[in-house]
């Protein structure tokens, strides 16, 4: 089971947001997460491993890892936005397909960099948004790499109500991210049920529901909740985190676990300390639930 565990860089603060904070280099991320017996990590922003897929599988194979997938942004309901979207989207499938990897993680963005929009897509939008969806899968099978849908605060696919458009308008499989769920008004056990087989890929963080609900209202950034602590370990916060792994298990999910605790490194950790700390409590907690 614990080679189903991986791990994201957003863990140690790393992240594709301007200014976010202390960017650790790889070499101490991949070192440390290796440390801890992760069997993989998630790629990050683009500019955290080698443009080069040769050289991801070598930095990664020196350390015992694997590369599970990774986070690629785009904006897929806006028509003229979409052919350079989808380009973009392909290139990125192509490089992870070829760095041996499992599932593009893409997120539906609304256009911001900060993750602080909030877009109502109209009738249209939506139209265009599923069938962007639909050429989306077709790039990646055509890669032999799967992909999932990440809903994700700040994108068109934030809550609740969006999510299940989402579900019954796509086909697409489903990152279930326990964190954002909450953000988004979602209940993550009983979105685990309705999705079911559509899980391919899973998220887990979990959160301070005072703090997660006054981020999900806009009173203040997503740095500033990550700077006052709305990510927790897992079992730390209030999400559910043992029920939604105990429903997936049982309905023989069988993809990756990647623990992601969205936090923010002001400076420089002595070697031992900061992001490692918690990421291994999330890890104790995982390994006792699976």
């Amino acid at each position: 089971m614990s080679r189903r565990i991986a791990g994201a860089p957003v863990s140690w603060g790393i992240i594709e947001i301007p200014d976010w904070g202390y960017q650790m280099p790889a070499e101490r991320v991949l070192k440390e997460a290796a440390s801890l017996g992760l069997g993989a990590v998630e790629a990050g922003p683009e500019d955290f491993l080698p443009s080069e897929p040769s050289k991801v599988s070598d930095i990664l194979a020196r350390y015992g890892l694997k590369l599970v997938g990774g986070f690629v942004p785009a904006v897929l309901y806006d028509p003229d936005q979409r052919e350079e979207e989808l380009a973009h989207v392909e290139e990125r499938a192509e490089f992870f397909a070829a760095a041996g990897a499992d599932v593009v993680v893409l997120a539906a963005m609304a256009g911001s960099e900060s993750y602080e929009e909030v877009v109502e897509i109209d009738e249209g939008s939506w139209r265009t948004l599923f069938e962007s969806l639909k050429s989306v899968e077709e790039i990646c099978d055509r890669r032999g790499i799967a992909v999932s849908l990440h809903h994700h605060y700040g994108t068109v696919i934030e809550r609740d109500d969006q999510l299940k458009r989402f579900l019954e308008g796509s086909e697409m499989g489903l990152c279930l991210d326990t964190g954002h769920l909450v953000i988004g008004g979602s209940d993550p056990v009983e979105i685990a049920d309705l999705a079911g087989s559509r899980v391919n890929h899973v998220h887990l963080k979990d959160v301070d529901l005072e703090v997660a609900g006054r981020l999900a209202a806009r009173e203040f950034s997503f740095k500033e909740a990550a700077q006052k602590n709305a990510f927790r370990p897992l079992g730390d916060g209030d999400v559910d985190v043992g029920g939604v792994v105990d429903r997936l298990e049982s309905s023989d999910y069988t993809g990756w676990y990647v623990l992601e605790q969205d936090s923010v490194v002001e400076t420089k950790p002595d070697e031992g300390e900061g992001p490692v700390v918690e990421v291994r409590k999330s890890l104790d907690y995982l390994r006792e639930k699976l």
